[in-house]
């Protein structure tokens, strides 16, 4: 999935990640893969969040931030892309969901403020 960030040209500005040992391993695989330089930062709130303590997460980012990445767990994953584009959608294991956000600070995000929605799967992205 970092190939493919950066085939898209996916580069967060930063990237917040679950601390538990598998989320770690993979922020950091995405991180080198995608080309990336920026390091994740790690917040305890993410592992078994739902996805209120989620959006309190992403609307905390500093505005200066013009995108970011979230690296968690489910079902609180799938719980805040439900949240924002209002849409159900299977997020298994390594599934990338790219959200375009109509707001002008991170504080401003709600229900429904993904106007542009894309979830990439790991086997749906094989042999493409």
């Amino acid at each position: 999935m970092g190939e493919l960030m950066r085939k898209r040209g996916l580069s967060p500005q930063i990237i917040i990640s679950s601390p538990a040992a598998r989320a770690g391993e993979t922020a950091l695989a995405v991180t080198k893969a995608a080309g990336l330089k920026v390091e994740p930062v790690y917040d305890a709130r993410i592992y078994e969040a739902s996805p209120h303590t989620l959006v309190e997460i992403i609307t905390a980012i500093d505005d200066l931030r013009s995108s970011a990445m979230l690296v968690g767990h489910n079902p609180g994953m799938e719980g805040v892309v439900n949240f924002l584009t209002g849409r159900v959608e299977p997020m298994p294991t390594a599934a990338l969901a790219v959200l375009e956000l109509d707001i002008d600070r991170w504080q401003d995000m709600n229900a429904g403020s993904a106007r542009k929605a894309e979830i990439l799967r790991p086997k749906e992205q094989m042999g493409r």
